[in-house]
């Protein structure tokens, strides 16, 4: 097996347990080594640290054991079985709703690698080359854990890996047609997870539509970036008395539109194709909750104060629009802004608008997007419900 060796002041973060190592703490020479290989990491005086996949990346080992035990068929069904049966205690796969992340990365101990579960169908995506190389081995793993609640295993790597390497997607396990219908509390969903974004859906505010549902019962709703119309469907569901979806992708409202039809909410329902912060300026509307759920406005930290200004124009655009007394529901997938700065991005936006504004409760990502406490950078999603005055 292949090795590497940690200069001496850069191994308390794998003490530490962090299951990222940076190319700088690399004392060994790596000129040789293959994007995708399994090394194992020593310290300076060759004691055992960790074992994982490399990477010529900044990001050059991600660690999937700090224990002296090989990755194979063996250690990716304990894994596995040990996320799956996480889900199953969470009560995640029941006949009402039966979509969930089965695996998430770092937060199952397993870096580089995501899988998504929608009515019998995984769909496996893989960040890293290391674990794309194991995705046979990852698709065993399944059908131990899943055994007869699973009816496919689709692999979709080609847009998460870096360019140099070959990734091809297709089935690994079973085949089913597409778009595939699954459940969100009750709610029916077509999936595509061939055609779709990630994974086909963006299953992390799960919990988040749910709740806005709670809100919605005889209100006026604008979901803008509704991609799908998740939200707009739940809120649908509890009796809102008209929903608009909004989304500058006519891909993304045609989704919406074929699942507000799949549940028969049509007479309730609009849709509008526009760019979400040109709309937000002057509302035709006298919108009771509206929900700000826009893609990650910035995916590195030289991007962040971009990210920034970004998130308080729309925050200012709602919060001035929205009727008094009206519900937003904000939110932020950028992982380089944390809760703390995306709150003060918000209050900063209520003080540019001139409107009293109270902070009703505190949003994040669900419990099948568990955080590993050894890395808190996986802690990306989180939100607010705002009351306007």
């Amino acid at each position: 097996m292949k090795s590497i060796q940690i200069h001496k002041h850069k191994i308390n973060s794998i003490e530490r347990k962090h299951p990222w190592i940076f190319s700088g703490a690399i004392k060994s020479d790596v000129t040789e080594l293959l994007d995708g290989d399994v090394v194992s990491v020593f310290d300076n005086k060759n004691n055992f640290l960790a074992r994982g996949h490399f990477q010529h990346a900044t990001i050059s080992v991600r660690v999937l054991t700090f224990d002296d035990v090989e990755l194979n068929q063996e250690f990716f069904n304990n894994k596995i079985a040990n996320a799956v049966e996480l889900r199953k205690k969470l009560n995640l796969i029941r006949k009402d709703s039966n979509i969930c992340r089965l695996v998430h990365g770092e937060g199952d101990s397993l870096p580089g690698l995501i899988i998504d579960f929608y009515n019998g169908v995984a769909v496996i995506q893989c960040h890293s080359i290391g674990m794309y190389n194991s995705v046979e081995l990852i698709g065993e793993s399944l059908k131990n854990a899943l055994k007869k609640e699973l009816k496919a295993v689709y692999s979709k790597s080609s847009d998460t890996l870096p360019q140099r390497a070959e990734g091809k997607d297709g089935y690994l396990f079973g085949e089913c047609e597409t778009p595939h219908n699954a459940l969100e509390h009750g709610v029916k969903l077509q999936i595509d997870w061939i055609n779709g974004q990630k994974t086909g859906f963006f299953i992390d505010q799960r919990e988040n539509r749910f709740l806005l549902g709670k809100y919605s019962k005889g209100k006026k709703v604008l979901n803008t970036f509704c991609y799908s119309g998740g939200f707009s469907l739940l809120a649908l569901q509890e009796g809102a008395s008209l929903v608009h979806s909004l989304d500058s992708s006519k891909k993304a409202i045609a989704l919406t539109d074929a699942n507000v039809e799949l549940n028969q909410f049509e007479q309730k329902h609009k849709s509008i194709v526009a760019d979400a912060m040109d709309y937000m300026k002057n509302l035709e509307e006298d919108y009771d909750i509206i929900v700000l759920d826009p893609p990650a406005f910035a995916k590195h930290r030289d991007k962040r104060h971009k990210a920034i200004q970004g998130y308080k124009r729309l925050n200012a655009h709602a919060i001035r629009q929205i009727k008094p007394g009206g519900i937003l529901f904000t939110f932020s997938c950028s992982q380089v802004v944390d809760k703390f700065l995306f709150t003060n991005t918000v209050i900063a936006a209520a003080i540019e608008a001139g409107r009293n504004v109270r902070i009703l409760e505190q949003l994040h990502q669900p419990a099948d997007h568990p955080i590993n406490v050894f890395h808190p950078e996986g802690e990306y999603l989180k939100g607010l419900v705002l009351q306007v005055d």
